[in-house]
């Protein structure tokens, strides 16, 4: 039975929903707030630069090809995909860096240089992570951890005690190297991207394996060639975008939603999805009995660092790789000072893209366009002296470290950061990324992807299942549509 579906945002979790929901015949319309699709996928361009300003990282292509394919389309119908190589360079020090390079082999061999059998330590810790990701993305991560009875069935009990969802990833880690530097290594996916390793379960070694076997990726054109081809099958399924329109709330009668209303405008709905902040949807959009959540339900919950980020344009070429982690200071100082007190880091460790060092096209001849990224904590004051500090810190840092000059080659600079990502997507607390990977943010721990009192509200995004990161985003979309057509039929 064909329904009136109105999705607010259009992330890639929104898309990916309203696209599904096209194709099983619905009406479909997207509100969102911005002027253009596709959430943080967004483009800083300016002189002749162009910065994907959101995520830099494609992992996990499988999940990619598996969106695609559902609309008998392949990926590279949309865009081509390089494999970096190496995937990240990493500096620990002066002279002192370990390319993660693409032979596996290869990489064995200097695991082996930094630790005593540290290549067969590598391969065995691979293994283990390689039949948790099969478990994982098979398994959990398209459920939609309503109740914990969908976890309860033959093939995943017998193979619980191998995801070690009750070890930390620090400790099973540690329990296959003791080299500090490929500690860090293999822990910075879960403290870049989720939570502190020693909170983080150690079935999120499946990140070390999407990043080290299934390879890091660029997408031509830039990640947002991602966003402009998920846009694409939706508009193919027959889905109507509708843009700079903020919703005001949405109209509830008898545990119905009725009608979403904008500040242009009002869309009648049988079903409503929310990909929008889950906790900007309830706290402004619904009256204070159907919220799911209270406001302290949200500020107990264990955030995902949020970024100070800067777009830097180079009238110069930089050795230096695609993706650079920058480690010579202190990992878990820096950790402590995102999650036990949160506050501004010391001496933060940082991240660089450079896409010009693939995509020539992104850059002017002899320049360069350097993506900056320093995790921080949530929720903290952000303002343009600060800002500039930590900018002249990491410049100056980056300098030491690659041992070429940078300053001087500034063509303009920008940044980004807590009151920005409030201001573009409403983001709560001005996180980056959404929920931490703890144990109790895992699964159907998670905030619920329907909402309790409303019987045709439904969310989707970051902050629900399965989590953070496009793959993940793709993947809530196509949650809620198969549980939508699932409730209807």
């Amino acid at each position: 039975m064909s329904k009136e579906i109105v999705v607010i945002g259009s992330g890639l979790a929104g898309m990916s929903c309203a696209a599904y929901l096209g194709k099983a015949g619905h009406r479909v319309t997207v509100i969102e707030k911005n002027f253009t699709y596709g959430g943080r996928l967004q483009t800083v361009s300016e002189q002749g630069f162009t910065f994907d300003s959101g995520p830099s990282w494609y992992w996990m292509p499988d999940i990619f090809d598996s969106f695609f394919a559902d609309f008998d389309k392949k990926t590279n119908d949309y865009y081509d995909l390089t494999r970096i190589d190496p995937g990240y360079r990493v500096y620990f020090g002066e002279q002192d860096h370990f390319d993660l390079v693409e032979n596996l082999d290869e990489l064995k061999r200097n695991f082996s240089k930094l630790e005593q059998g540290g290549g067969k330590a590598l391969q065995r810790y691979l293994d283990d992570a390689g039949e948790k990701y099969e478990v994982a993305v098979k398994k959990f991560m398209y459920k939609p951890s309503l109740s914990p009875l969908e976890y309860i069935h033959f093939d995943l009990i017998k193979r619980l005690g191998r995801l070690n969802l009750f070890r930390p990833i620090s400790k099973h880690i540690r329990q296959h190297f003791d080299n500090q530097k490929i500690i860090q290594m293999l822990e910075f996916p879960s403290l870049l991207l989720g939570a502190k390793p020693s909170e983080t379960p150690a079935l999120y070694s499946i990140m070390n394996y999407a990043d080290i076997v299934l390879g890091t990726w660029y997408p031509s054109g830039g990640i947002r060639s991602v966003a402009n081809a998920i846009y694409e099958v939706a508009k193919s399924q027959g889905v109507n975008f509708s843009f700079n329109q903020p919703v005001n709330k949405i109209s509830i009668n008898t545990n119905k939603a009725t009608e979403v209303v904008t500040n242009k405008s009002s869309y009648h709905a049988d079903i409503v999805v929310a990909n929008a902040d889950y906790n900007h949807v309830e706290q402004t959009m619904l009256p204070k009995f159907y919220r799911n959540y209270s406001k302290s339900y949200w500020e107990k919950r264990t955030m995902s660092p949020s970024a100070l980020l800067f777009y830097v344009a180079l009238n110069k070429k930089l050795d230096i790789s695609h993706h650079t982690l920058f480690f010579d200071s202190d990992f878990n100082k820096h950790a402590k000072e995102i999650y036990d007190g949160p506050k501004w880091p010391s001496e933060p460790l940082f991240y660089t893209s450079c896409a010009s060092k693939t995509d020539p096209k992104v850059a002017p001849d002899n320049g360069e366009a350097l993506f900056i990224l320093i995790p921080v904590a949530p929720n903290l004051v952000d303002n343009e002296q600060t800002r500039k500090s930590y900018f002249q810190q990491v410049i100056s840092r980056m300098e030491l470290l690659i041992n070429q000059d940078i300053k001087d080659h500034i063509v303009f600079s920008k940044s980004y950061a807590h009151r920005d990502f409030i201001s573009d997507y409403n983001s709560f607390q001005g996180n980056a990324y959404g929920l931490a990977n703890t144990l109790f943010q895992t699964a159907f721990l998670k905030p619920k992807i329907k909402n309790n009192k409303i019987n045709n509200l439904y969310y989707t995004g970051q902050l629900t299942v399965p989590g953070p990161g496009m793959p993940p985003a793709l993947v809530s979309g196509k949650i809620v549509a198969d549980q939508i057509d699932i409730e209807i039929k």
